[in-house]
């Protein structure tokens, strides 16, 4: 399966344990109703967001992960997903935000001499 939109956020690496290491990023979809959508790439897979920046669209490659959890305080079992990326591809370079310089300062018109105006 395939996610493709604009990548809103890149969490740091996670270090869940000696041998399990991860990295999230949130991707958003372009849609009517756009989607937020939490990948994680694991162990070696970490290293391919490193070259990924917010802004950036994407098509990011997923397997969808489930598993289930037996609570013995309640006696429940509960089911638990995760979205899974081994591959992204960069479709469009993100654009850095442009600074916005000052706006001209307005003048009340009260206050302009007859003798500042050019004519």
């Amino acid at each position: 399966m395939e996610i493709e939109g604009v990548i809103t956020v890149i969490n740091d690496e996670q270090q869940v344990s000696d041998k399990f290491k991860k990295r999230e990023i949130v991707v958003s979809t372009d849609e009517t109703y756009p989607q937020h959508i939490l990948v994680e790439f694991n162990q070696d897979k970490c290293n391919l967001v490193d070259n990924r920046k917010v802004g950036d669209k994407v098509k990011v490659s997923i397997n969808i992960r489930g598993r289930a959890w037996h609570d013995k305080a309640k006696g429940v079992d509960r089911y638990f997903n995760t979205i899974q990326g081994w591959k992204i591809e960069l479709l469009t370079q993100g654009v850095a935000p442009v600074a916005q310089s000052a706006p001209a300062p307005v003048i009340p018109v009260a206050q302009v001499e007859e003798s500042d105006l050019p004519f």
